[in-house]
């Protein structure tokens, strides 16, 4: 059998199924990334010659495709969140930030190293992989397309999207932590130093003054070009997005910043530009169709790496594990950190349950495992994909039927209100803005 053949009557398949899921799965128990899971698993068990897609022997692959999957998701999350920043408005994702995570890394590094008996760096890997949500995975409680209306966002999606679009940079130092201590030893005086000099402060600051540098240079070409032919905006080409995408990662990488924040930092430094232009439809409707198809291929090579033995280093502690972060740390760490923010107290337990772990996961983890030796890595891949897979699982079934009671809505009604991939407010006519 024809390998290539294969594998390209596979990706189009898979890509016509990325367009017709969402509309048959819309506001059903069941999400796109279940589907492609479950797809993946089935099309590796069939004899059809296909090479194992094992993480751990193409570390350099995986990375590559899992980086590229979570920036193109970064873009497309920045683009279409309608909420000016501030630190008031923006309070629940700064809790989850700034309380959430690194309780959570700590609970997860704790327990990886007291039930798995791992090595602290191990341990310390583990926990900042895990710590992340994702912003592939997670379409479903997130907000849907850009609009004309700040507050059009209810808090629970948009703490959601905002959490995502900056964790899975923020986790990047912790990552960091893990290689140093692999690298030098557990003694604080052979790394922290360093590490909060580069990896905390140079990185996080170069990433974000990267990413509102690169946004507001992009932001003046789009829509402020002195001549009509370099006004991109006018000409609407979604491709844009991946320009903007690649440059920011590309420019901020190469001078030692953290690229994951610098494309979600430019993406939001775009819409502020011209906040209200329907460019920011057509960059983040091109950003999500890639996004999509990126996930199409990453999910059908977890579900053929879970029947290949992903999963079969696992042991009863790294399942307690996997399953606590799920269903016990997220939910009491996310819930802890909005202690006293406004809302009703079940958007508060909806917004921390729905701490979807996805794609960055494995990117944090094919990362690490190229740049330093960590013991009982086929346990640490084992574990990770044990908690993505619950998570995509259980928050897959859950989402739907949860939002629709958040938004007061019965299951199975037909009103489109409450979609998360729905349009939240008709965009004035481009003419009326201009």
């Amino acid at each position: 059998m024809d390998l290539s053949a294969t594998a390209y009557a596979l990706i189009g398949f898979g890509a016509l199924l990325a367009g017709i899921l969402p509309r048959v799965l819309e506001r059903r128990p069941l999400s796109m990334p279940i589907a492609f899971l479950g797809l993946g698993m089935l099309v590796f068990l069939l004899p059809l010659g296909l090479p194992e897609p094992d993480p751990l022997r193409h570390a350099e692959i995986a990375t590559q495709l899992t980086e590229i999957g979570v920036i193109v998701a970064l873009m497309g999350a920045g683009l279409k969140i309608d909420r000016p920043l501030g630190r008031r408005r923006w309070s629940s994702a700064w809790r989850l930030l700034a309380i959430a995570m690194p309780l959570c890394i700590a609970v997860v590094a704790v327990l990886g190293w007291w039930w798995m008996s791992l090595v602290p760096a191990a341990a310390l890997l583990l926990a900042a992989a895990l710590a992340p949500t994702d912003p592939v995975l997670a379409a479903d409680v997130q907000v849907g397309e850009p609009t004309d209306v700040e507050d059009s966002e209810d808090e629970v999606r948009f703490a959601l999207t905002a959490e995502a679009g900056l964790n899975d940079g923020l986790a990047f130092p912790f990552v960091y932590a893990a290689i140093a201590i692999a690298a030098v030893g557990l003694a604080p005086g052979n790394w922290l130093g360093e590490w909060l000099s580069i990896d905390v402060g140079y990185r996080i600051v170069v990433g974000v003054a990267g990413g509102l540098l690169v946004g507001w240079l992009l932001g003046k070409l789009f829509f402020r070009a002195r001549s009509e032919h370099l006004r991109l905006a006018r000409h609407s080409e979604g491709f844009l997005a991946l320009a903007a995408t690649f440059l920011s990662f590309g420019l901020v990488e190469l001078v030692g910043g953290y690229g994951f924040i610098a494309v979600f930092v430019t993406a939001r430094a775009i819409r502020a530009a011209e906040r209200s232009h329907e460019y920011h439809q057509v960059l983040h409707n091109f950003a999500e169709q890639v996004e999509r198809l990126l996930t199409v291929l990453l999910l059908l090579l977890l579900g053929g790496a879970v029947v290949t033995g992903l999963l079969a280093p696992l042991t009863w502690p790294a399942v307690a594990v996997a399953l606590a972060l799920v269903f016990v740390v997220r939910p009491l760490t996310g819930w802890l950190s909005l202690l006293g923010t406004p809302g009703r107290p079940a958007e508060r337990w909806v917004i921390a349950l729905f701490g979807i772990r996805g794609v960055g996961t494995f990117y944090y983890l094919a990362y690490a495992t190229t740049h330093a030796s960590f013991p009982g890595t086929e346990l640490l891949w084992a574990t990770a994909g044990l908690a993505v897979i619950v998570s995509v699982v259980v928050h897959g079934v859950a989402a739907t039927p949860v939002m629709q009671l958040l938004d007061g809505e019965a299951p199975g009604s037909s009103d489109d209100s409450a979609g998360a991939r729905v349009p939240r407010a008709r965009r004035a006519p481009a003419a009326a803005r201009e």
